[in-house]
């Protein structure tokens, strides 16, 4: 038997307990239902808004972080998903202004985590400055992308988390990036079930083409099909009051942001009364 077939099988002898860190953060949550917190243009990129300031972005980030978690999410992911056009390397004020951010408005009731489109590493520091129990980035394989040519290294950043004593961070691991495609031949399944074996992730995402889109749902049926149970298989885009049914009989959870807030469009303000149908809907 090959040690994909193993790991397939749940029979490993190599320590890893796939879906451990997950599974710690949400103990309780069946289906985890994460929302995401997302922060407004950050100093220096075109979209940001100086006359507000980084305590405007406080003020606005901490007043959806209260709606979400009033409406019942199980944790919240903040995000800098305004900072249009993306780069892939952060720079030293975009960290800094991402990590206080979270600082000041993480929940205290509800777990955290941390999103740098599109730089894990910056990603990964702000969640040790801010204590947060997770991020979520693209880790592994090479994209075209709107970014231009993408190369994630999944080994650089476990090792920089175990360099850190910071093991206890879960890394979930988007293996459909939005704004950008495989240029090789394999399938998202393929993919999924490779990154399984090949880079330890403690979750696997699932996307559509771009935020707020969503997938196929037979791709994340395959892609759930093709990795082990015991690894949590998340939809990351897309979901949304109408169609979380489907997605979660399928999925292990999932990340929502589009849908929650006014008029469903990304970057308005999370409306209280879509974030609330979206968990009782969500929760049957």
């Amino acid at each position: 038997m090959t040690m994909s077939e193993n790991v397939q099988n749940g029979a490993r002898g190599d320590g890893v307990v796939l879906g451990g860190r997950f599974r710690t953060i949400f103990p309780k949550a069946a289906k985890p239902l994460i929302a995401m917190a997302h922060i407004p243009a950050l100093p220096g990129t075109p979209l940001y808004a100086a006359a507000d300031g980084v305590r405007g972005l406080v003020r606005r980030v901490r007043d959806d972080v209260a709606v979400l978690v009033d409406a019942g999410f199980d944790a919240v992911m903040f995000c800098n998903e305004n900072d249009r056009p993306y780069t892939l390397k952060a720079d030293l004020a975009a960290s800094a202004v991402l990590a206080r951010v979270v600082i000041e408005c993480a929940p205290e009731t509800i777990p955290y985590g941390v999103d740098y489109l599109w730089d894990a590493e910056c990603a990964l520091a702000a969640a040790v400055a801010s204590d947060a129990s997770f991020v979520r980035e693209v880790a592994t394989g090479l994209w075209e992308s709107d970014m231009g040519l993408w190369s994630s290294d999944a080994s650089a950043l476990l090792r920089h988390r175990r360099a850190l004593d910071a093991d206890p961070i879960a890394v979930f691991m988007n293996v459909t990036p939005e704004f950008a495609s495989n240029p090789g031949r394999r399938s998202p399944a393929e993919v999924a079930k490779s990154v399984a074996v090949s880079s330890l992730p403690d979750a696997i995402l699932v996307s559509g083409p771009m935020a707020g889109a969503e997938p196929e749902v037979s791709t994340l049926a395959e892609v759930r099909s093709a990795v082990p149970a015991d690894l949590p298989v998340l939809l990351n885009t897309g979901a949304s009051a109408t169609n979380i049914g489907e997605f979660l009989e399928i999925a292990d959870g999932c990340i929502v942001g589009s849908s929650l807030k006014e008029d469903g469009y990304t970057w308005n303000r999370v409306d209280p009364g879509r974030a609330s149908a979206f968990v009782r809907t969500a929760r049957g």
